[in-house]
């Protein structure tokens, strides 16, 4: 399926308007002016374990626990995402951690 440009160019001013909107909306919705609902606090802190929760559960789903490897790989790599948020706590040194220290174990240890 080809698009003409002129397509093109509609479909491309529709996502970055859907994009902002989405990014204007909730300051719009709750200016600092006013006190959100609770329901929306509350979601705000529940949330981010939840999704944290979900992309484990997600990432973890197709691993074989029969196969030669076990799992190894995986677990470790998930304790070392643990091990190192816990002594850092820093989001981003967790996860590129255990990137890479997954990325050497399925390529170097266990290929």
């Amino acid at each position: 399926m080809y698009l003409t440009p002129l397509e093109t160019l509609c479909m491309i001013l529709a996502v970055a308007a859907g994009t902002q909107l989405t990014r204007w909306l909730p300051f719009l919705l709750f200016p600092e002016s006013r006190k959100p609902p609770q329901a929306v606090t509350d979601l705000g802190r529940l949330l981010p374990a939840a999704m944290m929760g979900l992309l484990v559960v997600y990432c973890l789903k197709d691993v074989s626990w029969t196969a030669p490897t076990h799992g190894a790989p995986e677990a470790l790599a998930v304790l070392a995402v643990g091990l190192l948020h816990r002594w850092r706590e820093n989001v981003l040194l967790s996860i590129a951690g255990g990137t890479v220290l997954y990325m050497l174990l399925v390529q170097v240890v266990f290929p």
